[in-house]
Order: C-alpha cells, then sequence, then structure tokens
C-alpha cells in the first residue's frame, strides 16, 4: 500500500461507507522555485473533502506524505483554509488526518503566508465548530499548533510530534518525539493507540459532539432513567466509576485520560442529551488538573453542553513546584466555571477548604448543587478545628468538639440549611435527579455583563 493510498484510506476508514466526496483533486502546486514544477504534485499533498459519520456531515483533510513529504506549500494551505470556510458555512466539524514534515521550503514566503493562514481560520472556528486532529506520522514546526489549535487531538502509536526536533534542542537528554512521552507528560493529545483505534475514537466522539455552536446532540434514550447507581453507592470518591454509573448505558468518553490523571474530564449522555463531566479522582487539586478542567469547562460552555462536576476536595497540591502555579491555574478554573452560562450541577461527594469554591462551588455559579447524606461540607476538617477550638483541653474534650463541630459546620444538611445545598439525595438516586435537574435547566436563559471577553 503506498502512502499516497493511506491518506485517502485514512478517509475511507474514518467515514461512513461511500460518503466521501472529494474537493479540489485536480489542485497542483504552481511555484516555480528550486525546479519545483517538473516534480508531480498531485492533490498538493492533502486530500480534501466531506463525507459523514453516523450520517453526520464532516469535513475531513488527509495529508500525504507521498508528496513533497506532505510538506505544506500554498496550494495546500488553500485547500485547507477552503475546507475551513465551508464547514464554517455549514456549520459542521473540521477533522485533520495529520501526517506532514512541515513548511514546504521550495515555496518560501508564500508558503510561511499559507501556513499562517491556517492558524487564522483555527482561530476563527474555534467555540464555532469542533476541530479535531490526529496525528499519523510526523507533526513537527509550526504543524503541530494546527494540532495544539484543535479542540481535540489523537494520535497514533508511531506518530511524532514536536515543534523543534528534540535533535535540534541544545542540551536535551531526551530525543524522543514519539507519542508516549507526549501523551503521559504534556496533555497535547487526548489519546494514543493503534492507527484503527484512533480513527474509531474520532468516530466515537463525534457522534457524542454537537456539530456546532448551535446544534444539540440529542439522541433516544433506552436506559432506564431511574435506573439505581450501584457503583456510586458502593464508592462515590470513585468518579470515573461514578461517571460511567450515571451514564446512559454505562458510557463514558474521558478525554486526556493520561494526562493530569487527578482531574477527569469526558462526555456522557443523561436521558439522550450530551452532558460534560468535570469530576476529581484525587482530593488535592494540581495545577495540571485545573488547566485541564478548565480548558475542558471552556469547550462545553462554547457548545452549550451543559457541566456535571462530581466535587471531592480538601484542599490544593502542597509542593515547592505546585506553590509556584496552582495559584494561577486555580484562578482560571474558578473562572471558567463562574464564566460558563450553560447548565451546571455540582454532585457534593466531600468538600473541605477553599478550594471547594473553585470546583463549581453554589457561589461560583452551579445552578443546582447536589449532596448525599454523609457529604463533609466546611472549612476544615473536624478533628483539626477541634485541636484549635479545644485547645489545652483533654482528649475527651476534644473528640467531643470534634464530633460537635462535625455536626453543626461540616454536616450536608447545616450546608443544605443555609442554602448552599439543594438537595441531598441518596447515592443509588444520583441518575434519577440529574436528570430532573437537567431537564429542569434546559430552557435557562443568562444574562451575561456587557463585554468583549474575560481576561483570566
Amino acid at each position: 500500500m503506498s502512502s499516497s493510498s493511506k491518506a485517502s484510506e485514512r478517509i475511507t476508514a474514518l467515514l461512513d461507507d461511500n460518503s466521501f466526496v472529494e474537493i479540489g483533486a485536480l489542485v497542483t502546486a504552481r511555484a516555480t522555485s528550486f525546479n519545483l514544477t517538473p516534480e508531480e504534485t498531485p492533490s498538493d499533498g492533502v486530500v480534501t473533502g466531506y463525507g459523514t459519520i453516523d450520517g453526520n456531515l464532516v469535513f475531513v483533510y488527509s495529508q500525504d506524505p507521498s508528496v513533497l513529504g506532505g510538506s505544506i506549500g500554498e496550494m495546500h494551505a488553500k485547500k485547507i483554509a477552503g475546507l475551513y470556510d465551508l464547514a464554517i458555512k455549514t456549520g459542521a466539524p473540521v477533522i485533520g488526518l495529520l501526517d506532514s514534515t512541515g513548511l514546504r521550503l521550495q515555496e518560501g514566503p508564500d508558503a510561511l503566508n499559507a501556513f499562517a493562514s491556517i492558524y487564522a481560520l483555527e482561530a476563527k472556528a474555534s467555540g464555532v465548530i469542533p476541530q479535531i486532529t490526529a496525528v499519523f506520522g510526523s507533526c513537527g514546526g509550526g504543524l503541530a499548533l494546527v494540532a495544539g489549535m484543535s479542540d481535540f487531538t489523537f494520535m497514533a502509536e508511531d506518530g511524532k510530534l514536536f515543534v523543534s526536533s528534540p535533535n535540534a534542542v541544545e542540551g536535551n537528554k531526551n530525543t524522543d518525539t514519539s507519542a508516549a512521552v507526549y501523551k503521559a507528560q504534556s496533555g497535547s493529545v487526548d489519546a494514543v493507540s493503534d492507527a484503527n483505534d484512533v480513527l474509531r475514537r474520532i468516530r466515537d466522539l463525534v457522534s457524542v459532539l454537537p456539530a456546532n455552536n448551535e446544534d444539540e446532540n440529542t439522541t433516544d434514550c433506552t436506559d432506564d432513567l431511574n435506573r439505581a447507581c450501584d457503583a456510586v453507592a458502593a464508592n462515590a470518591a470513585d468518579v470515573r466509576a461514578a461517571a460511567k454509573d450515571i451514564a446512559d448505558g454505562y458510557a463514558f468518553i474521558e478525554t486526556k485520560a493520561d494526562y493530569a490523571k487527578d482531574m477527569v474530564t469526558g462526555f456522557v449522555r443523561l436521558n439522550g442529551s450530551t452532558v460534560g463531566v468535570v469530576a476529581n479522582a484525587k482530593t488535592k487539586l494540581s495545577t495540571e488538573g485545573c488547566r485541564k478542567a478548565a480548558r475542558f469547562v471552556n469547550f462545553c460552555d462554547a457548545f452549550e453542553i451543559p457541566v456535571v462536576s462530581l466535587t471531592n476536595v480538601d484542599g490544593f497540591a502542597r509542593t515547592e513546584s505546585e506553590e509556584k502555579t496552582i495559584g494561577a491555574a486555580a484562578a482560571q478554573l474558578a473562572f471558567a466555571f463562574a464564566d460558563a452560562s450553560v447548565p451546571k450541577v455540582n454532585v457534593v461527594i466531600n468538600a473541605i477548604g477553599s478550594a471547594y469554591g473553585v470546583m463549581n462551588a453554589k457561589a461560583t455559579g452551579a445552578d443546582i448543587t447536589i449532596a448525599f447524606p454523609d457529604t463533609k461540607i466546611g472549612i476544615m476538617d473536624a478533628d483539626k478545628a477541634a485541636q484549635i477550638l479545644a485547645e489545652g483541653k483533654s482528649a475527651e474534650e476534644i473528640a467531643a468538639a470534634a464530633q460537635q463541630y462535625d455536626e453543626l459546620q461540616n454536616g450536608s444538611a447545616s450546608a443544605a440549611a443555609r442554602g448552599y445545598i439543594d438537595q441531598i439525595v441518596a447515592p443509588a438516586d444520583l441518575r434519577k435527579y440529574l436528570i430532573g435537574a437537567l431537564e429542569m435547566l434546559y430552557t435557562k436563559r443568562e444574562e451575561v455583563v456587557s463585554k468583549k471577553h474575560g481576561t483570566v
């Protein structure tokens, strides 16, 4: 199988059978520098067109490394730009299958200008249509920014993603540009797997995403709306299991699962409607976890996807390196929740300390807050508070003070009495209460202060 056929075959494997329609198949390079014209450049190294995934319109471009290394020149970029124009006009996602050496050296400033035009269109499309990229071969230099500006990025196991080649970075001991490095450390990609699985993941993601910022993605729900949540009842703090447990058909599409594992983000369906989930897998908020969650909340808000948060926090990560960055990152997450105007429901598993305010608390914008009977909500753990309040007293008196503090200050009932919690429900009933809350919030309208955009 030639590289040229791979570009087309990737599209064929991604889309519904016989749905692909190619655009610009006869385009070739027009530059004459460095004796380029005698060399054939079929489709100028990129196959572009449209088709369907599960019957939904998508636009796709797939780079062809057999044509000048899949390098991006003037006409190559113009084909991608034309695809973006059509996608924005019709309100459909753009999917880019990347396999390129980067800028086409033979075309000099024409290629450089063409490259920048793709960035401009990605910025224009951001928040209007979903943008998904997948790295199958090399994705280096400026092309890495195309992946970075996408909403979601996947990588094949043999893919390479880098801005500056590690070999060109003075003093760099790690010369590996492989997918494994990026999936574990940088958060640059959502998932890494074999090429066929990458295409499956894209199909799964497109199936739950709205086509554009004015669209809804709903389907008929065949799951019991009142089904008991056994996993939540058994261990509500296992938030990955909880996300699956509340979802229609137990289906949870996690994003960036290998990055910032202390924070879980992804999509479920509740009564057939797509919902974003943000949850703490660990009780300490980290810099990377906050940034991961903030970007996810911003995406959901842009595309009118309701957000359900599962909050289980008792503070911020405490290390020297975290202290340098956690303040700004936590501020970004608090801003993202507070600024989002979509329906927001917060399920409080436990919330001790100021970190609670970062995770979609009532005061930072949650429309409905749900707690369990044994949920703890307060400024400080009862045992620590008792050490301060009953300082110098006997162990028995300190224990009594801790029990009293827990009942009066940290219980979910005391928070509900003050209006900070709207509903106290049994963990097994969580799914039906979430569905009810989101149905009630379906027609939510929120008047926003007149401004261009926030600055956090």
